[in-house]
């Protein structure tokens, strides 16, 4: 499918990107060089986003986020709901890969609670109900929630995103695991896709890496982190076409 776009629309966004917590206030060159387009093109959208309050220039000529872009939060906020936007993504992956796919976040110091899960419609599988509770442990989604959400130094700080691992809660079970984002480019949660060890060491690793990472991409962005985060986070393989 073919991806049509306004260009000027998409710059204008993208310098709405280009703000973030400790660069709240940009000046035109900063505004330029953070968006890689000329000062002069930078300008005029900022004239046009000014006029519509989504950036206030002020005194001292710097620019900042105007009133529009908080009535928008507020209207997103009023109307978000999570299991929404997570479940379908979920759903989308199971029946991509024809694993389990789940939403895991931490609980309390050494636990994982697995928030939200969508299971394939065929072959066998581990069958988790959401709200399951889980010790935070050495697998591969044990280890994403440990290094990711509090820091703690894992064998797999090295390896390239999704972290896998095989037999590390139990020999019959395997898992990929890889970060999620949100707003302020802020750790949420781990996105695993889960199935039966002997299965998913003979896959095709390749594959099931590329449409996890395409499938944390787009979870990461909807929950509100930027693309410049998700491009250095999940790297090129992300942006391949399905």
């Amino acid at each position: 499918m073919s991806n049509h776009g306004v260009a000027a629309v998409e710059k204008a966004l993208g310098l709405l990107d280009c703000f973030r917590l400790g660069a709240e206030m940009l000046s035109l060159a900063q505004l330029s060089a953070a968006s890689g387009m000329h000062k002069t093109t930078v300008f005029r959208l900022l004239n046009s986003l000014e006029r519509m309050s989504y950036v206030v220039r002020a005194a001292d000529g710097r620019y900042t986020l105007g009133p529009r872009v908080l009535y928008l939060g507020k209207l997103y906020e009023q109307s978000f709901q999570l299991g929404s936007v997570i479940e379908p993504v979920l759903q989308d992956l199971a029946a991509a890969t024809k694993e389990s796919a789940s939403y895991y976040v931490l609980h309390g110091d050494e636990q994982r609670m697995c928030l939200y899960r969508a299971e394939p419609s065929e072959g066998l599988r581990e069958t988790r109900l959401p709200g399951t509770i889980l010790p935070l442990d050495d697998t591969a989604i044990g280890s994403v929630l440990k290094f990711w959400g509090k820091g703690e130094e894992t064998a797999q700080k090295a390896d390239p995103l999704p972290w896998f691992t095989s037999g590390a809660r139990d020999v019959y079970t395997a898992a990929f695991a890889t970060p999620l984002f949100g707003a302020g480019d802020k750790f949420m949660a781990a996105l695993a896709l889960s199935g039966p060890a002997s299965r998913l060491e003979a896959a095709d690793r390749a594959e099931i890496v590329r449409v996890q990472l395409v499938a944390a991409t787009k979870l990461s962005r909807m929950l509100g982190a930027s693309p410049g985060w998700c491009e250095r986070i999940y790297g090129e393989r992300a942006s391949q076409k399905q």
